[in-house]
């Protein structure tokens, strides 16, 4: 009796070295020399089974980010606001870090010119750091520690803009003790003094 063939497990075992082919290379190479005939070549398929499943190099990697950034743990709250949007901060930080091999900066720079790599780029992994951004500001705002009127979409800019800057104009990621400046200049800039009002017969 012919056994019949497994196709999803197959298609898994290439959907997994496809994956593994585009990690090594970039870790080797660098996101810049990667090509989709290298992966294919070192994963053992065909480009047009690579093609079947992914539209560029930058989807394909894009899935690699997505997959790490899924085991990450959630932003915690423990309280002090501060000390979590620098645990927020750190995390992207760590992510755009430049290094001579690192794809994510690739992906991004790639988006660019990409749509398509750029909405999912938004969608799969932006969006849902944002989503739970707001939700810390948001619990900051029921504990007191944020103005009922926060602006979410400034307070979004303030924070992660700067990072964004330094990354596009190469001017090198923030250590620990600018995050903690930065991040003391946005809360202040969230919460700002009341005004000074005048007191009637107060002698100058």
């Amino acid at each position: 009796m012919v056994k019949a063939s497994n196709a999803p497990r197959r298609n898994e075992r290439s959907r997994v070295a496809v994956l593994t082919a585009t990690r090594e290379l970039c870790e080797e190479n660098g996101y810049g020399r990667l090509t989709i005939e290298a992966i294919a070549a070192r994963a053992k398929v065909s480009k047009m089974t690579i093609y079947r499943w992914w539209p560029s190099k930058g989807a394909i990697v894009l899935d690699l980010i997505d997959e790490a950034a899924a085991i990450t743990a959630d932003p915690p709250d423990t309280g002090d606001l501060a000390a979590d949007l620098h645990t927020q901060l750190t995390e992207v930080i760590t992510l755009l870090t430049p290094q001579p091999t690192s794809p994510v900066t690739g992906v991004i720079t790639e988006a660019q010119y990409d749509p398509d790599l750029a909405r999912d780029l938004r969608q799969r992994l932006i969006e849902p750091r944002i989503t739970k951004f707001n939700d810390r500001l948001r619990q900051a705002q029921q504990q007191g520690q944020l103005p009922p009127d926060t602006d979410f979409d400034v307070a979004l800019d303030l924070t992660f803009g700067p990072i964004y800057h330094r990354l596009a104009l190469h001017l090198g990621m923030p250590d620990p003790h600018y995050l903690h400046k930065l991040i003391d200049h946005v809360l202040r800039a969230l919460n700002p003094p009341p005004p000074q009002q005048d007191h009637p017969g107060r002698s100058l």
